[in-house]
């Protein structure tokens, strides 16, 4: 799959969260972030590959500091990564860039193996918007992404595209054709480009290391709790309201329906918080899945009913925050049995989001 992306930036002065105590997402409703698909296109080997801008609210006309990474559910060693560059970026006068990729690598290497989705590419987007930066931009992972050295990475995108005069990266950080560049060769090529790097220790919690393999790991698990800690914000997923069968209405369980990315990597029954349809966040109990016993080879969907709320809402754009796991997706064998459990769900996040 193949991506590019614009948005906008919120206005106004620029949402900042102390380490591990406040949510690393801005909440204001007037966040704005859009985005198109584009066909795969692999420039000539002379040519650089695609890179798209989006959040961007300042040149780098005067050098910029430039966080390279997948940013992939955007949790705590990301938050540090992005907080030392900010503040690298104003010590030094420069414009505060991150440089992210689309897809994730491993998905173009290895598609069929490749790790599950933290966040839709909209979540992710509009986490960094929320972040302050200056601009965010992201590279479209091809083969002429992977085809480049760590020479020509350096020269092509660093260097001509994003005029990186610091270039901050973690510890592990690797780059180039068949991973050929690591931080002691990214350092050496910036004595030779004239530009700085840094690179950035781990973060740990609970005595491991905060990755996105273990955030990973814990959202497969529904340990939405782990899962919050290791992000230091709730685990939120946003899109816009779409039509659906119609089914839990006829079941009475009329719900939001949400399409999600397929390769996504969590799913269950949650009970949830909803921002966007009140002035306040409203409780409900969500199904993130394929619906197995209604449809086989279903795509992947979120749908969310709204406890003691009732009105419209298509095409609106709301956010989910799920708070805990009642229990994993199950195939019931009929629509009375899927139904009963159903109310069990439902009185169990009655009591669950009222403890």
């Amino acid at each position: 799959m193949d991506c590019k992306a614009s948005g906008v930036k919120p206005q106004g002065k620029p949402y900042t969260a102390s380490f591990c105590r406040q949510p690393f997402v801005n909440r204001r409703q007037n966040m704005k972030i859009s985005w198109s698909w584009a066909s795969p296109v692999i420039p000539q080997p002379s040519a650089a590959p695609d890179l798209r801008t989006t959040a961007a609210t300042g040149s780098t006309a005067r050098g910029a500091a430039v966080a390279i990474g997948s940013f992939d559910g955007l949790h705590l060693g990301h938050q540090a990564l992005i907080r030392h560059l900010k503040q690298a970026a104003k010590d030094s006068d420069l414009a505060s860039v991150v440089c992210s990729f689309c897809p994730h690598p491993r998905k173009f290497f290895q598609p069929l193996k490749a790790p599950g989705l933290i966040l839709p590419l909209r979540d992710k987007l509009r986490t960094l918007a929320a972040a302050g930066l200056d601009r965010t931009h992201l590279l479209r992972f091809n083969a002429a992404m992977a085809s480049l050295s760590p020479e020509d990475f350096v020269q092509l995108i660093l260097v001509k595209r994003l005029n990186a005069k610091l270039v901050i990266v973690g510890e592990d950080f690797r780059f180039g054709h068949k991973r050929a560049g690591d931080l002691n060769r990214l350092t050496a090529l910036g004595l030779s480009h004239g530009f700085a790097v840094q690179g950035v220790s781990e973060i740990q919690y609970g005595g491991e290391r905060v990755s996105s393999s273990r955030l990973r790991e814990t959202l497969l698990a529904g340990e939405l709790a782990l899962a919050r800690q290791l992000l230091g914000r709730p685990y939120q997923l946003s899109g816009r309201v779409v039509r659906g069968q119609q089914l839990g209405r006829e079941l009475g369980f009329p719900t939001l329906n949400l399409k999600m990315p397929e390769d996504l990597v969590a799913s269950g029954i949650f009970t949830v918080w909803v921002e966007g349809l009140d002035r306040k966040p409203l409780a409900g109990v969500a199904s993130l899945g394929r619906r197995p016993t209604v449809e086989s080879g279903g795509r992947l969907i979120l749908e969310v009913h709204v406890l003691d709320w009732s009105a419209q809402a298509y095409d609106q754009h709301v956010r989910v925050s799920l708070v805990e796991r009642i229990r994993p997706e199950m195939r019931f064998d009929n629509l009375e049995d899927m139904t009963q459990q159903m109310h069990q769900d439902l009185q169990q996040a009655r009591a669950l989001l009222k403890a």
